[in-house]
């Protein structure tokens, strides 16, 4: 009998039964002894045997988005090499291994925290600072260019203070600065370089008011390399005037806004129309306002920037040409010209496609980028006779995106195809309408006909007459439910698409990855374990939020759902452990994180590669916003909630049976607890009421650890 004929009734209708003539319901055949279901596993486990973690890496294309720091080792777990491509063997971390200590209760040796988790690894930040110093370097000595590089971190690409300390004490031997685009980013970045090298730029951007160039004038009296960057015509005004009131001689910059412009998403700040900059009648007259004022020797920086992700070399250049042909020009005008700022937009490749007309990908390299910069400023200053500036990019992306993964665990996921001993065919016969019943008996026709596509449609037919039925009040939800799961029996017995199944992960998308919420920002995610098996179900990942938008369904490749495992337990449920890993996704998505549905930011753990039996250490823990803090955000007063709540159960009486004060007391050291953890959910296994009871008993505070919010 056909394999398709197994799933529907196979008994022979009476004569016309196509056309509803005969409204009795035989008695159906039983389903032999053929399971669907067994046989799809026995070949997946077949070719399951020969999956190896190479395979793996190809699928999701690990060594093209993440070489140099990212690969899989041949336990099939994804490891990071803090060093890169100078990263030996013993030096691999291995992510799960993190997670393990992390995770683990403080009793076996743990840290106790929950999922979601970001892990820092300033080893690889150090590295990309190196990386990027070294390959302006390599350019300039090949090419003889007459000045050096001297590179600024914008810190709006991720303010956290370890992140700027950390790329402040890396590129000190490379005088590596900061950038800073607001009043609060000013002030971090002064103390900061307080620690840095001297020579080290402070470069001020952004709109300013007389408090912003106040600050940034007084950091310059602190000795700090300061330049105040003149993104409006208007602040020359501010800068003339209080540099005078002040004493200081400022040094100053302007932005110029070039034609050039590239057309992706990330391109929208750049050309003539772009939000920031001075044209070139604006420059002029800014040029005369500092030679009347006497301050144009105060003018030695030219900044522009062509947008963010810059998708080739060839567009670069434009851009560089562009703008050196205007700071030839300044020089001419008689300003004090010494440094071209490049501004971002160097770019990381998301997808591994090395493609130039893309916006998650860039078709060059750090190398390439930093020639082509080179050789478009030497051409022009040559050929002009001009002496080469100092080089200065503001590089943030390229700098932290892959300082950073976020890891978070799949919790449950949705199971699409019933096995054919859950569906009763009896049931679904009995309450047919003599259509519905027409179609039941055409499937089973074609089904012994081989006819797949007809088989499809007459599935379709039934389940949608059913539909109409269950509408009108004539079939029951049972049997609803047993023709849905018959379709899905006959789409997958045929080889349908199946739908991609629905993974429910512990996380909140527009906390920690907003950029895919808002502008549609790919990022590649990877489970980072289990990869020495067969990944064989087609998923998409909804986060915890009560939002629609909470999903992610778009993935590296032009994907819109993602090549996952079976989640280990009954039922696709939380028993098991499936950790997925999001990568590059260090810059601007801690920033522009919210809180909706009040879930704060993950836990974050600082990451150092060692010699010990693990090669890790775990240097720093930053625990994630608790409940209580996520409250605060959004102006409610904690203690004072837990107060009414506490005189709630005191006003209600609250039921103990021993008449000793437990029960009454537990229930408030849970209420303290629940403000005191964070919103994730605590994977717990399967448990009695009793075990749940006895558990927050246990995490209830101790008389000397009393909440303080008791006492509010």
């Amino acid at each position: 009998m056909p394999v398709m004929a197994c799933c529907v009734d196979s008994a022979v209708a009476p004569p016309g039964h196509a056309d509803a003539g005969d409204t009795s319901i035989p008695s159906p055949v039983p389903f032999l002894s053929f399971n669907a279901a067994a046989v799809t596993a026995a070949v997946a486990n077949s070719e399951s045997s020969h999956w190896s973690p190479a395979h793996s890496s190809a699928i999701y294309r690990i060594e093209e988005w993440g070489a140099p720091y990212f690969s899989v080792n041949s336990s099939g777990n994804v490891v990071v090499r803090p060093y890169g491509t100078g990263s030996l063997a013993h030096q691999e971390i291995d992510l799960l291994k993190i997670v393990k200590k992390v995770s683990d209760p403080k009793s076996a040796g743990g840290l106790g925290l929950r999922l979601p988790l970001i892990v820092r690894l300033p080893d690889v930040l150090k590295n990309r600072v190196e990386s990027l110093h070294s390959a302006f370097e390599s350019a300039i000595q090949a090419q003889c260019y007459e000045s050096h590089y001297q590179g600024v971190y914008p810190v709006k690409c991720n303010q956290d203070r370890l992140v700027a300390e950390d790329i402040v004490k890396f590129g000190a031997p490379f005088r590596f600065g900061l950038e800073a685009g607001s009043k609060p980013e000013l002030l971090l970045a002064m103390s900061c370089l307080c620690k840095g090298n001297p020579e080290a730029l402070l470069v001020c951007n952004g709109f300013k008011d007389a408090e912003y160039v106040s600050l940034a004038l007084i950091a310059k009296k602190l000795a700090l390399n300061t330049v105040i960057v003149l993104e409006q015509e208007e602040e020359v005004n501010l800068v003339i005037d209080l540099s005078n009131k002040l004493s200081v001689r400022p040094v100053i910059g302007v932005r110029a806004k070039l034609r050039t412009k590239h057309s992706g998403h990330f391109g929208s700040t750049s050309g003539e129309k772009g939000k920031f900059g001075l044209t070139t009648t604006q420059i002029l007259r800014l040029v005369k306002k500092l030679q009347d004022s006497g301050m144009l020797d105060c003018l030695q920086l030219l900044h522009f920037h062509i947008g963010s992700q810059i998708p080739s070399t060839a567009l670069l250049q434009d851009g560089v040409v562009e703008a050196t042909q205007i700071y030839s020009e300044l020089v001419r005008l008689g300003a004090c010209m010494k440094v071209i700022d490049i501004g971002g937009g160097l770019g990381i490749d998301y997808d591994g496609s090395k493609s130039g007309n893309s916006d998650l990908s860039v078709s060059y390299g750090l190398e390439e980028y930093a020639s082509a910069v080179v050789n478009a400023i030497r051409i022009i200053c040559d050929r002009k006779s001009i002496k080469h500036p100092i080089i200065c990019s503001e590089s943030g992306r390229a700098i932290v995106s892959h300082h950073s993964i976020l890891i978070f665990e799949a919790i449950s996921a949705t199971v699409n195809t019933p096995a054919m001993n859950q569906i009763d065919l009896p049931l679904i016969i009995e309450g047919l309408s003599e259509d519905a019943r027409c179609d039941y008996w055409n499937l089973s026709d074609a089904a012994m006909r081989h006819e797949n596509e007809t088989c499809l449609l007459y599935a379709d037919q039934l389940k949608q007459r059913c539909v109409e039925q269950f509408i009108e009040g004539s079939l029951r939800i049972e049997q609803l439910a047993d023709v849905d799961g018959l379709f899905d029996l006959v789409s997958k017995v045929i080889g349908a698409a199946e739908p991609a199944r629905i993974y429910n992960v512990n996380l909140s998308i527009f906390t920690s990855i907003p950029d895919f919420w808002s502008i549609g920002q790919v990022f590649p995610i990877v489970p980072i374990h289990r990869l020495d098996e067969k990944p064989e179900v087609r998923g998409v990942l909804s986060d915890l939020t009560c939002d629609s938008d909470g999903k992610i369904d778009k993935f590296i490749g032009g994907e819109t759902s993602l090549l996952l495992h079976e989640l280990e337990g009954n039922d696709g449920g939380a028993n098991g452990r499936y950790y997925l890993g999001m990568f590059l996704g260090g810059a601007y998505q801690e920033a522009l994180g919210g809180v909706h549905n009040l879930f704060g930011g993950p836990n974050v753990v600082s990451v150092l590669q060692s010699d010990g039996p693990q090669s890790f250490a775990v240097t720093r823990v930053m625990p994630g916003p608790s409940c209580a803090d996520v409250l605060r955000m959004m102006q409610h007063e904690p203690e004072l909630m837990f107060e009414t709540l506490k005189h709630r159960a005191e006003e209600f009486h609250v039921e103990d049976h021993d008449n000793d004060g437990t029960k009454y007391a537990t229930l408030i050291s849970s209420l303290a607890r629940s403000f005191h953890n964070m919103p994730y959910l605590k994977a717990l296994s399967p448990c009695s009421y009793e075990e749940v009871h006895n558990a927050a008993a246990e995490f209830g505070a101790s008389e000397d650890e009393q909440w303080s919010y008791c006492y509010a």
